[in-house]
């Protein structure tokens, strides 16, 4: 399979080839989204409702994809968002991806819901790591964490701010995602065969380690297991009160990842963060927001220039990349179209998916007249004129909001 991701053109040709090559419930645990998938679908449209304005008869040099984002000098303005589970992809699935994106020069962040120890996918990547937090187990075990990341050389910290409990994915229910978390035989019998069928993938798996439990979340009792995922989100909501223990425990950049509002964004900010990702965590949590593009706009308009704002969520050609960037994103994420390349062929998928992304932007440019990415602008797009007509203003707040949603994480800590 890895051959045949080689020979993928597009990143829907890696999709495929993770679907041919998973048991459909973790195909459709990349693939799938929240409720109806309204917002999973959405978040791709976007970028169609957004058009060029070459620049022709213009002799370009070579293109230019570099960036920095946080100071950081990256070969590509794109880079890997978190996904979690991702050694159900393919065998080491996060140190896998992390090599190829350091070796791509870009960024690789880690998700706590990783099945992989923190310090081994450092020293997987040749290039900068991020780590994405949530706080499962609360404050100590968080805290705990966060210093694993910082001594082992993360140097990031993405403080996602969507999941006060997950969404609800419809896909993962009917394909007896409940009944594999109990992990209780006869519960389970519906659901083999969709493994049997996978032979390759099954092998590799039970090789693996089978169903894993999260290095990175250590409870008294040890790692938390799979099953508890859950109900560690919902007893881990983060808060703005949150941000300030956070920021003194990691002491160096936070990005806040979850913001989908000016409000938010300017809240964010105040609460100190270095940079913000506006994104609706790829339409797996509340079905029916809006489109990660769609506002882009309005959450640049309230930072004000303060922060770089990057974004995520419907990324599947490097045209899109360029779209986000001319609207004014510092950099994006990908998250499905890396994991479709890892599902597909490990780390030849992945490599395969940045080589696709990388060559869509330098021929984009060309075809632009532009000559590196940190030259677009809204002058190379034309965008629905209502999406810039949002008149932000920050709304008066009761100051109830954060003793009504005050996390468990806070309320227990010390």
């Amino acid at each position: 399979m890895a051959g045949a991701a080689s020979r993928a053109v597009n990143i829907e040709d890696l999709r495929q080839g993770a679907r041919r090559r998973l048991p459909r419930i973790v195909f459709d645990y990349i693939d799938g989204g929240a409720e109806a998938e309204v917002t999973l679908r959405e978040n791709c449209r976007a970028f169609e409702a957004v058009t060029f304005r070459p620049r022709l008869a213009v002799q370009t040099p070579p293109s230019d994809l570099r960036t920095s984002v946080l100071g950081l000098q990256v070969s590509l303005p794109f880079l890997f968002a978190p996904v979690g589970s991702s050694r159900m992809f393919y065998a080491r699935g996060e140190e896998v991806a992390a090599r190829v994106a350091g070796a791509a020069g870009t960024v690789y962040i880690l998700s706590t819901l990783s099945g992989c120890r923190l310090e081994d996918v450092r020293k997987a990547t040749s290039g900068h790591a991020w780590y994405q937090v949530y706080l499962c187990g609360g404050r100590e075990v968080a805290s705990r964490g966060i210093g694993r990341a910082r001594d082992a050389g993360f140097s990031a910290l993405v403080v996602t701010i969507d999941t006060p409990v997950a969404g609800m994915r419809e896909r993962d229910f009917r394909n007896g995602m409940k009944e594999l978390l109990t992990r209780r035989p006869w519960a389970m019998l519906p659901f083999v065969g969709q493994f049997v069928a996978r032979p390759r993938w099954l092998a590799q798996f039970l090789a693996d380690g089978g169903l894993m439990s999260f290095p990175n979340v250590v409870l008294p009792e040890g790692p938390m297991p799979y099953a508890d995922v859950g109900a560690a989100l919902e007893q881990s909501t983060v808060t703005w009160r949150d941000l300030e223990w956070i920021r003194d425990a990691w002491r160096g950049p936070i990005v806040v990842k979850g913001i989908h509002t000016g409000e938010d964004a300017r809240r964010a900010v105040d609460a100190g963060a270095s940079a913000l990702v506006v994104s609706n965590h790829g339409g797996r949590q509340l079905d029916g927001v809006s489109p990660t593009l769609r506002v882009l706009p309005e959450v640049l308009s309230a930072v004000n220039g303060r922060v770089e704002v990057l974004l995520d969520g419907g990324i599947r050609r490097g045209s899109d990349v360029v779209k986000a960037l001319c609207l004014g994103a510092r950099a994006v994420l990908i998250g499905r179209a890396y994991a479709y390349g890892l599902g597909a062929g490990g780390g030849p998928g992945v490599a395969r998916a940045v080589e696709i992304l990388r060559g869509d932007i330098g021929r984009t440019l060309k075809l632009l007249g532009c000559a590196s990415v940190g030259d677009l602008n809204r002058s190379y797009i034309d965008a629905p004129a209502e999406w810039f007509t949002h008149a932000w203003a920050p709304r008066r707040t009761t100051g109830l909001d954060d003793v009504a949603h005050e996390s468990p994480a806070a309320a227990s800590s010390p």
